[in-house]
């Protein structure tokens, strides 16, 4: 079945999605051959099973870290804390390689890289079992192996912006 034209623009529908309040994480793995650090900022993740223990995020296509998350064996997924904003801003933003200046790392139990920081609400070691592509993103799939949790709270992403005031501004739908 074919699905009707959307009679929105992207902008609008963005905009609408922003509606959804999501938690924010970074996900942290090393390119296979290098083991050079890659990391990045995601709100597109979810859980998908609790038995086995699987999760979900998707990634755009366009990421120059695409590649090194599609042949990642396995990748942490930090939940991160509302004291973390910091964090979540230069993982979004600029080279892979200034996204861990002065950033403490250390490896999961399985031997996974990770951040090294005891502010994040939970973090999750996964393994990557398979991608399914999605339009304009890539949505991987990964069974968590390991993961731990504290009593922080979350960082929360909405409206476009790290701040829960919502916007009395009407976006058109030209």
């Amino acid at each position: 079945m074919i699905a009707t034209p959307p009679d929105f623009d992207t902008r609008f529908f963005r905009s609408a999605l922003g509606r959804f309040a999501t938690g924010v994480t970074i996900i942290t793995t090393e390119s296979r051959t290098q083991k050079i650090p890659m990391g990045l900022t995601i709100s597109s993740f979810n859980s998908v099973s609790l038995d086995p223990p699987i999760v979900l995020w998707s990634l755009s296509r366009a990421a120059s870290s695409l590649v090194h998350f599609q042949k990642a064996e396995r990748y942490v997924i930090h939940v991160l804390s509302a004291t973390q904003l910091h964090l979540a801003k230069r993982f979004a933003y600029g080279p892979q390689a200034d996204r861990f200046n002065n950033q403490a790392l250390t490896r999961a139990p399985g031997g996974t890289l990770m951040l090294d920081d005891p502010d994040c609400s939970a973090w999750f070691e996964c393994r990557n079992m398979t991608q399914y592509e999605a339009g304009d993103h890539l949505v991987f799939i990964a069974q968590v192996e390991r993961c731990q949790r504290n009593f922080h709270l979350p960082l929360v992403y909405h409206a476009g912006d790290f701040d829960l005031t919502p916007s009395t501004e009407p976006i058109s739908n030209d």
